[in-house]
């Protein structure tokens, strides 16, 4: 599985911008709805070959704040589908023993999707050997005002708010940065996606439209970000 790659330099954190789902079923005659079944069986892949590879953090961008302006029916059909994918996912999280939770906004997602995503969150909480954050209903500007707005709320002396003290009010709380983003379908931006996290990220743009991205894709992007001389500003 590691193919060459080295195990002591794995990222520690990967997150992914899974974008092309629609593209792809466009490209073959087929529904969104099909490209975004397609998307999932993929997520569900790659969950399983970082798991493998001994990653223990790997978040994904499952449905932007910016998400809501696509057609109502698309809408309805992701949420249910996610609710479906959660359901499916117990088995899969149990057997690598996974921690998976939701980061983001949760209180404009339909009632039982929310509830299932508690129920999965509370059943894994225990799971110690990789962590899995599904960003939905998230937005980084959006995670940033609300951090703000805590400080704020909470009373803290200004002069005291550090980059540490920050980080306690963002949904991704004690989590590492991201050593690596990967975007798929080759669109070259983070589209506010834990921009604040993703300061010293390495960024891969994969060509592949997301529903492609299987393992052979994603040990490339590995290969690529260990190629990589990481200074974080140094010499």
């Amino acid at each position: 599985m590691l193919a060459g790659l080295k195990a002591d330099r794995m990222p520690a954190h990967i997150a992914m911008i899974m974008d092309g789902n629609g593209r792809w079923a466009k490209n073959r005659g087929l529904s969104r709805l099909e490209g975004h079944r397609q998307g999932a069986a993929t997520a569900r892949l790659v969950v399983e070959a970082c798991a493998r590879l001994n990653v223990p953090f790997l978040t994904l961008y499952t449905f932007s704040s910016e998400n809501w302006k696509r057609p109502p029916r698309e809408i309805n059909a992701l949420m249910n589908m996610l609710y479906e994918n959660l359901e499916q996912k117990a088995e899969l999280l149990q057997r690598h023993q996974i921690r998976m939770r939701m980061i983001g906004e949760p209180a404009r997602l339909p009632s039982r999707l929310s509830r299932k995503i508690s129920e999965i969150e509370e059943m894994s909480r225990d799971y110690s050997h990789m962590t899995v954050n599904l960003a939905i209903n998230y937005g980084g500007r959006q995670e940033v005002l609300r951090a703000v707005n805590a400080i704020i709320n909470a009373g803290l002396d200004a002069g005291k708010v550090t980059d540490q003290v920050f980080r306690q009010y963002l949904h991704t709380l004690n989590d590492p940065d991201p050593d690596l983003v990967i975007r798929t379908s080759g669109e070259q931006r983070l589209s506010n996606f834990l921009i604040y996290q993703s300061a010293y990220a390495e960024l891969v743009f994969a060509p592949e439209w997301w529903p492609d991205f299987q393992v052979e894709p994603l040990l490339r992007a590995l290969t690529e970000y260990q190629s990589r001389q990481r200074r974080f500003g140094g010499l």
